[in-house]
């Protein structure tokens, strides 16, 4: 990381950074060009493990990738703003991201209904008492993501800061 100074090594900093995200970007591969897919996901962790759950069609180009090479890249990212630094004259963006590799692991089963019950519908707590129709979760996919490698970056907002008004 070129930016050493922007590194976050905090791993409960790291994880609220995932709390804040709504959309993790899945890369996987796809011959001379990597094929990139925003989804929504949820998370756990267990012994400083985290493991992403995403969901899907069992067809399409997504689920074909991640069937013939089970393993991705990632990226989730919160914007903040662009600061306009009058005393330096300079401009920056200010963001929180996180990204890595992971491993790809379809749920089957019970399993599967396990990690839509107590992961992607408890992700937020307004949604987690849902009554969805359970048959359909027979028919989707519903992948395990075990991060492998994991780095975040963040470059805040400062107070002191100031911002050119338009």
């Amino acid at each position: 990381m070129r930016r050493k100074d922007r590194e976050v090594t905090d791993f409960q900093t790291i994880i609220s950074i995932i709390d804040e995200c709504e959309i993790l970007r899945l890369g996987l591969s796809d011959g001379d060009y990597p094929y990139i897919v925003p989804l929504n996901f949820a998370y756990r962790i267990e012994e400083n493990q985290i493991y992403f759950y995403i969901h899907g069609a069992m067809a399409g180009r997504k689920y074909e990738l991640m069937t013939r090479n089970p393993r991705c890249s990632f990226e989730m990212d919160i914007p903040l703003e662009m600061d306009c630094i009058v005393e330096k004259k300079d401009v920056t963006m200010r963001y929180k991201s996180v990204m890595g590799k992971a491993d790809i692991r379809f749920l089957e089963g019970e399993e599967r209904v396990w990690a839509m019950d107590n992961v992607i519908m408890a992700r937020h707590e307004e949604k987690k008492n849902f009554e969805y129709n359970k048959a359909v979760v027979m028919r989707t996919a519903v992948a395990e993501l075990k991060v492998t490698e994991l780095t975040a970056k963040m470059n805040p907002v400062k107070s002191s800061t100031k911002i050119l008004e338009d």
